[in-house]
């Protein structure tokens, strides 16, 4: 089988076998995940441990579940990595919104790489000030909790107070702090998006454990076989429906003029400029589901007030509010991402005359941009109103159905997301090892072949 220009799976195997420098790519992400998901087993200072595991409260429920999942656990272990790297994905948004409303924020944007790494900066001061807050609000929110162990009630904090709420806020911060350094790393010394491969990879953590829950409520008679089934049909045709959608792309037809040739004017070249489908990718729901987690914060300084328990009730997966809300956003964020980083239609357009191409029946510079605008914002309706679908129907399903485990449309989407991305930049890799071997035999030939041997 083909693929993406790599030949037989024979030459795939060699290039993979050949390939020394993605080895120890793929060998570091392998290294950066392992130390992530032991950050997620270990529990922060002042926790009972052995109460944490007898707690049955709200740790794995409503949005404290979809949390739970997209930290690979380490919430309900009340782990330093607890709250994964939400506060950098909500520092990022914060960031972009301003960019788009604050003109200062605005010109520092449009200078290029020096302003890019002042965003950066200030998305990171952002995200120890937020993670910070969150900490604080956890260790509020967990300090009076008790569960029962040996028969007897014990407090999950072994000594609560004003230090136990700082020291864990400062571990979580610095925790925080870490995962974004570490994806840092990946994206600079690894292969793949370093803040999506974490995220993905606390969500796949968690399969194993939902599917020895299945097999054991089947073994005993709670759920049927015949539910099984259809858990399994389910899950396969919302991944190809992912795979389909993410990878489907609106071809807009593009022509080169006639160039002169050594022997006369050659004809004029056709090619097509791709735009995907899902011009937004994955971002909407991620940065969707960030925001939900803010009113949860929140919440926990104040757990027996009227709206904290109006957010527990209404602001939960399945809840008509939250999947309002949830589709709400994920389409705003949907048409934000692309207007403001995803796709520059005024910027293609210019490419694209610089170049000396132009869509056949329009018309260079304003019309070409006004085009590609129109069928931007068309693609971006489809894929906004995809996502929102994605991400509410598992939702509903889940609230309606007795399904023993949480698994939302959005983490999915990551989970296919991540790996069409990541396979995708490693095929990019083959392929570079192949044509680099390519110019090496030609160079060798070129030296003491055809060009430099012997007549």
């Amino acid at each position: 089988m083909a693929t993406m220009g790599l030949g037989s799976q024979a030459e795939i195997a060699e290039l993979l076998t050949k390939a020394k420098g993605l080895h120890s790519r793929i060998l570091f992400v392998l290294g950066a995940l392992v130390i992530y998901r032991l950050g997620t087993h270990i529990p922060l200072p002042g926790v009972d441990v052995a109460a944490l595991a007898n707690y049955q409260g709200t740790l794995q429920k409503g949005l404290f579940g979809m949390f739970n999942m997209f930290s690979g656990g380490a919430f309900s272990r009340m782990a330093i990595f607890a709250l994964n790297i939400m506060p950098y994905i909500t520092a990022s948004i914060i960031i972009q919104l301003m960019a788009s409303t604050y003109p200062a924020l605005a010109e520092l944007k449009k200078e290029g790489e020096i302003g890019r790494r002042k965003m950066n900066q200030y998305t990171r001061y952002l995200t120890v000030v937020l993670a910070l807050v969150q900490g604080f609000g956890l260790a509020t929110g967990i300090q009076h909790q008790t569960a029962i162990v040996g028969g007897e009630v014990v407090n999950l904090v072994t000594d609560p107070g004003l230090m136990f709420q700082l020291q864990t806020a400062l571990t979580i911060t610095t925790g925080t702090m870490f995962l974004m350094w570490l994806g840092e790393q990946i994206n600079t010394r690894g292969i793949g998006n370093g803040i999506s491969l974490l995220i993905f990879a606390g969500i796949v953590a968690q399969l194993p454990q939902s599917v020895v829950r299945v097999a054991q409520l089947a073994h005993t008679g709670a759920i049927s076989d015949l539910f099984v089934t259809a858990i399994i049909a389910g899950g396969i045709a919302a991944i190809l429906f992912i795979t389909f959608m993410e990878t489907a792309v609106r071809r807009i037809a593009i022509q080169y003029p006639k160039r002169q040739g050594a022997f006369g004017p050659m004809m004029a070249d056709a090619n097509h400029l791709p735009l995907k489908l899902n011009l937004s990718g994955v971002i909407p729901p991620i940065f969707a589901s960030a925001l939900l987690m803010v009113p949860v914060t929140l919440s926990s300084y104040a757990p027996q007030a009227g709206w904290a328990q109006f957010i527990g009730q209404y602001l939960s997966p399945g809840k008509a509010g939250y999947e309002l809300l949830s589709v709400s956003l994920i389409i705003f964020f949907a048409f934000f991402y692309v207007a403001t980083v995803s796709f520059n239609p005024e910027e293609t357009a210019d490419n694209l005359k610089k170049s000396g191409a132009f869509i056949p029946g329009i018309r260079p510079g304003a019309s070409t941009a006004k085009y590609l605008d129109n069928i931007a914002t068309r693609l971006t309706a489809l894929g906004a109103v995809y996502l929102a679908f994605v991400c509410a129907v598992p939702d509903l399903l889940h609230r309606d159905t007795t399904i023993p485990f949480y698994i939302g449309g959005t983490s999915l989407l990551i989970v296919v997301s991540v790996t069409i991305d990541t396979v995708a930049r490693i095929q990019s890799a083959l392929i570079a090892q192949k044509y680099e071997s390519l110019l090496k035999k030609t160079s060798m030939r070129g030296k003491g072949g055809l060009l430099g041997g012997k007549r």
